[in-house]
């Protein structure tokens, strides 16, 4: 039976027991378009953020009716064009990737940042290349504004696309 239509995903907020998942994530086939894998010290630091409580939020991506594991997705606040704006960003596990799993995620993620009466804008800012991760933003609603250059990791620059959500729209 193809379920790809029928996956729901639920949002469980980051916890301590999650870092398994930033080392799932960490490799060099999922961090391609990222600059490439962080360092252990680096996933600690990285960890430790999506704990903190702050502006923003990081979740684990499960499947709805098993509760398995898929991912992760989060909204941060960042600058952007003198304006403070949420931007997002995602990570499927490969053995889930394909699916619409993320696509899916992401809808809900801008309905937790809209829910938040922050900031009027959601930002996803995917590598121009990254033919997935534009993908995602186009499914899940996002109006494409057009490429720009972002640094990601610090001292490392990329082309990326720059996706919008305006969350004063229902």
């Amino acid at each position: 039976m193809d379920t790809t239509d029928t996956l729901r995903v639920r949002l469980e907020p980051w916890a301590e027991g999650d870092f398994w998942l930033l080392r799932r994530t960490n490799s060099a086939e999922m961090t391609e378009h990222l600059g490439g894998p962080e360092t252990e010290e680096q996933l600690v630091a990285r960890h430790r953020r999506y704990l903190a409580p702050g502006a923003g939020r990081m979740y684990r991506v499960s499947l709805a009716e098993t509760g398995e594991t898929v991912g992760s997705i989060g909204f941060w606040e960042r600058t952007w064009r003198d304006t403070t704006v949420w931007e997002t960003g995602w990570g499927v596990l490969p053995e889930f990737q394909g699916r619409g799993l993320a696509a899916r995620a992401a809808r809900e993620i801008v309905e937790v940042a809209r829910g938040s009466g922050t900031h009027r804008y959601l930002h996803a800012f995917p590598d121009v290349a990254n033919r997935a991760s534009n993908t995602v933003c186009r499914k899940a609603g996002f109006e494409l504004l057009g490429p720009v250059a972002v640094e990601y990791p610090k001292g490392h620059w990329i082309t990326s696309n720059d996706w919008r959500v305006d969350l004063a729209r229902p």
